[in-house]
């Protein structure tokens, strides 16, 4: 057995789901309070504004974000991203995790 520790912190998983159209609002919202790291996904499937299938492309197509953030930094993107709720799909919530650290 090793004898090194796992060494963890607490963070927020924050994950937007929204049409592709607001790609660079979300990375420049995400710049602005001057996250790290992110990772976008096309991505596909069924909600209250229909389906997004990404049958053409650039139109009728949604995008994942995902970044790994402090519970401050999440609560000020959320509030942020509620402004394009109601005129477009989107969908954002959080997850605590824990990070490795080194």
């Amino acid at each position: 057995m090793s004898s090194e520790t796992l060494s963890v912190q607490p963070a927020i998983l924050l994950t937007i789901i929204g049409e592709t159209v607001l790609k660079d609002n979300i990375v420049s919202l995400l710049k602005s309070y001057d996250v790290s790291g992110y990772t976008i996904n096309q991505v596909q499937g069924e909600g209250s504004h229909g389906k997004r299938m990404g049958d053409m492309v650039g139109y009728n197509t949604n995008i994942e974000v995902k970044t790994i953030v402090s519970p401050e930094v999440s609560d000020s993107i959320l509030l942020s991203v509620q402004n394009y709720q109601g005129k477009h799909a989107l969908i954002a919530f959080r997850q605590n995790v824990e990070v490795v650290t080194h």
